[in-house]
């Protein structure tokens, strides 16, 4: 049995802005004793009345569930220095600025102060978890644990692994986001993992459309939002692809590839699925989808996009 942590009872936040705090109100509203603390006392103590103020406002409007402020208020425990903080936590989690210069000190300092068998996360958005894993003498316990903004309603968390991580220090953190109400998933360390890596490249194709005039910022936010937006809170890449059917996928890629260069040509991966008759839910399944009946996935499909359209035309636009 590793002599790590195998159930997390008790969570410490290092760094208590809008990210980790976000994280440490998502960990007291689930009813895990969670500590915070920030640059100094005042910082740590302004951020825990801004976190109390934030939960009752989000009960109020009916965002979290009926006690869900109690909860925080009840969970939520502020410490005055970090050795404090980290003495009894299960897990901590690094929360601070997005610079190794920041973060590897920060690391080191809980290192220094956490039992044996803590385990310790870091919430970086996209800087190599083995690079900071460097600050640690004992990194086997160390791995990316990566919430998105904003964590009290985002439901999607990274969990990167470094080279060293030792695996049994991943189980109980899963154990943990599920019992939290958040769905995680294993990447790979490689900088940026999957969701930034996703997310910039699309930003940054859309600045290239706006500088070669093709529509600006505002059109662009418009198709994306109404169009592949539309979908992605229910399925993801590879199964949209497999629903548009995948031999239409490579057609498409050809003509990108005329038109754009090789940047753009179809994946090897891809072709070859087409090539041995994988066309998706049309033929043979695909990247995700199996083969067979799609009846009721084509249900879902279509009762998800009607729920999401009544929402958004109960919700109205957004206030940009």
């Amino acid at each position: 049995m590793s002599g790590y942590i195998q159930r997390i009872e008790h969570v410490t936040v290092v760094g208590a802005g809008y990210m980790g705090g976000g994280i440490a109100q998502v960990m007291a509203m689930a009813g895990i004793p969670t500590t915070i603390v920030d640059a100094n006392p005042d910082a740590t103590a302004r951020q825990h009345a801004r976190l109390l103020a934030e939960a009752r406002d989000f009960e109020d409007r009916g965002l979290v569930a009926a006690g869900s402020a109690d909860a925080v208020a009840a969970h939520l425990i502020v410490a005055d220095d970090l050795a404090a903080a980290v003495a009894g936590a299960d897990l901590i989690e690094e929360a601070v600025f997005e610079r190794p210069e920041v973060k590897g000190p920060v690391l080191a300092s809980i290192e220094a102060a956490a039992r044996p068998e803590a385990i310790i996360g870091s919430n970086t958005s996209t800087l190599p978890i083995a690079e900071l894993a460097a600050f640690l003498t004992t990194p086997a316990r160390f791995f990316g644990v990566h919430f998105s903004n904003p964590a009290p309603f985002t439901p999607g968390v990274e969990l990167i692994s470094h080279a060293g991580t030792d695996d049994a220090v991943v189980a109980p953190v899963e154990d943990l986001v599920a019992r939290i109400g958040k769905q995680s998933a294993r990447v790979a360390d490689k900088a940026g993992f999957v969701l930034n890596r996703l997310q910039y490249v699309l930003l940054k194709e859309a600045i290239t459309l706006v500088e070669e005039g093709v529509a600006t910022a505002q059109d662009i936010d418009t198709v994306v939002r109404t169009t592949f937006g539309f979908r992605l809170p229910f399925f993801g890449p590879f199964a949209i692809a497999d629903m548009a059917g995948l031999d239409v996928y490579k057609d498409c890629f050809a003509t990108f590839e005329k038109h754009y260069g090789p940047r753009m040509a179809s994946p090897a991966m891809l072709t070859e699925l087409v090539d041995d008759g994988h066309l998706g839910v049309k033929k043979g399944g695909g990247f995700v989808v199996p083969a067979g009946d799609p009846a009721a996935l084509v249900a879902y499909r279509n009762t998800a996009y009607a729920r999401l359209a009544q929402l958004l035309d109960d919700l109205g636009p957004a206030p940009l």
